[in-house]
């Protein structure tokens, strides 16, 4: 059968009138005209086209295509991206009001899915990677003390890779879980393009994960919005999955975007994009070996930490040995050079690479940092092996373990009023409070507010780094000391 993006082009092609939705009717108003080639193939479901949540056709044959692909026993094409994908995984997996074992660095959307199941998180804290800064993996040890210690765990939800590239080990935690009986859960929103290549670590749907999300647009060549959530294994409750991805879903999902998925699955069950990248990496490592002061990551951090691999897809590059921070590398690299990169923290930046980079873009990056590396040649202050900024806060860890005064559930939509930040130790907190990107909960509603999470939100408020769920955050009255926080009543 043909691809979706092939029907789409040959029913645009015809002489079919669309009495359906959507109202632009394929023929979009000159004011908006640069939206015309994809309005000619944006349709609903009608006649030839099957439908996402009950496909028996063109959509049900293009879902199993990618489960062959990825490995997976059944895959589900996600419109409304990798939330709506952990949303349906955690509701399928954990009764409502059970407990559930939570990497801490998980995003929002599972804290969202903890939420709307009313369950009872508990925290798996990773190290940090001291020299770095950034998060470690999860250790399989970690669940496995964790499931002895704690009754009636329903699944055990990971992040791997994380938003920095960082891999744990998801074959023995899966043997791990799997002995206790329950679905491992990963959320593997950054790992689409694992298992393709030699150059990635093998992906969590072939290492005995139950259920995975994966973002394909984040490092494949795919519109926005497309994920998918592949179940294999007799512990996922298949029926479940179907239940609340039709929930979490879109009634309306866009053929754009289903189209787009399966125009990619199909690029990588040929097998070839991958040619020629590690040429491009190869190139850019050999550039940025003459930097003194910021350092590139990814040519050691394997021997800086406890993960089981790392993502050569993401550079992460360091200025811990300068006297710049993260954003001023970030805005360096913009405003300067030109070059928009994926996020900055208070002491690296993060840039995602995939086969489809110019080797022309990664060479402008070594020369900009190469550039940038020689202006701080004199300013750099030698704090190798020192305590990175605010670690002194942190014991280690990066994200500051705080005591729930009361459940996720119960604390969101409970009366709230505001506090001025420095005077909330000991409150209770309302909101969220996360750096976006990668929107990991720093604080969760009902957790206890201490003074060492204040200190760390103040220093990446001083930074300008974008700090979410802090009134002011970021602007002339944040920066001197006006923060407001929402607590419970």
């Amino acid at each position: 059968m043909e691809g979706i993006l092939q029907q789409l082009s040959e029913y645009a092609a015809s002489e079919v009138y669309p009495f359906h939705m959507p109202g632009h009717k394929r023929n979009m108003p000159e004011e908006i005209s640069r939206l015309a080639g994809a309005a000619k193939m944006d349709i609903t479901e009608i006649e030839g086209f099957d439908d996402l949540h009950a496909p028996k056709g063109i959509l049900l044959e293009a879902q199993e295509r990618a489960a062959a692909v990825f490995g997976a026993d059944e895959t589900f094409f996600l419109v409304n991206g990798s939330t709506a994908g952990i949303l349906t995984a955690v509701s399928a997996a954990a009764p409502k009001g059970s407990r559930v074992i939570v990497a801490r660095n998980c995003h929002k959307s599972v804290y969202h899915a903890c939420f709307l199941r009313e369950l009872h998180p508990v925290f798996l804290y990773p190290q940090t990677v001291r020299e770095y800064g950034i998060a470690d993996a999860i250790r399989p040890e970690q669940v496995e003390e964790a499931l002895k210690d704690v009754p009636d765990i329903a699944a055990v939800i990971v992040t791997s890779p994380t938003y920095d590239g960082v891999v744990s080990d998801i074959e023995k935690i899966a043997d791990i879980v799997h002995r206790a009986g329950i679905p491992l859960i990963v959320d593997a929103a950054h790992g689409a393009h694992f298992g393709f290549s030699p150059l990635f670590p093998e992906s969590p749907v072939r290492l005995g994960a139950d259920l995975v999300v994966q973002s394909l647009h984040k490092t494949l060549p795919a519109l926005t919005q497309t994920a998918l959530l592949h179940v294999s294994g007799p512990l996922a409750d298949r029926e479940g999955v179907r239940e609340f991805e039709r929930i979490y879903q879109t009634s309306s999902p866009s053929y754009l975007l289903t189209g787009s998925i399966d125009a990619c699955v199909r690029l990588l069950e040929k097998g070839e994009c991958w040619d020629g990248f590690g040429d491009k990496l190869r190139l850019f490592y050999e550039k940025t070996a003459e930097l003194k002061h910021i350092r590139v990551m990814n040519r050691d951090i394997m021997e800086k930490g406890c993960m089981k691999a790392f993502d050569a897809g993401k550079l992460l590059i360091s200025v811990i040995n300068t006297k710049i921070t993260g954003n001023t590398l970030y805005k360096e690299l913009l405003n300067r050079y030109y070059l928009q990169l994926e996020m900055a923290s208070d002491t690296y930046v993060t840039a995602i690479v995939t086969p489809w980079d110019r080797e022309e873009g990664l060479l402008r990056l070594a020369e900009a940092l190469l550039e940038i590396d020689r202006e701080t040649e004199k300013e750099s202050d030698g704090r190798e092996g020192q305590c990175l900024p605010g670690e002194e806060t942190l014991t280690g860890k990066p994200y500051p373990e705080l005591k729930t005064a009361l459940p996720l559930h119960r604390a969101l939509t409970a009366p709230k009023e505001f506090c001025p930040l420095r005077k909330a130790a000991g409150q209770t907190a309302g909101t969220y409070v996360n750096l976006y990107p990668p929107g990991i909960p720093l604080v969760i509603p009902g957790e206890v507010i201490t003074e060492e999470v204040i200190k760390l939100i103040e220093m990446y408020v001083r930074q300008r780094l974008n700090v979410q769920g802090v009134e002011n955050a970021g602007d002339s009255k944040g920066l001197t000391g006006d923060l407001q926080i929402s607590i419970l009543k």
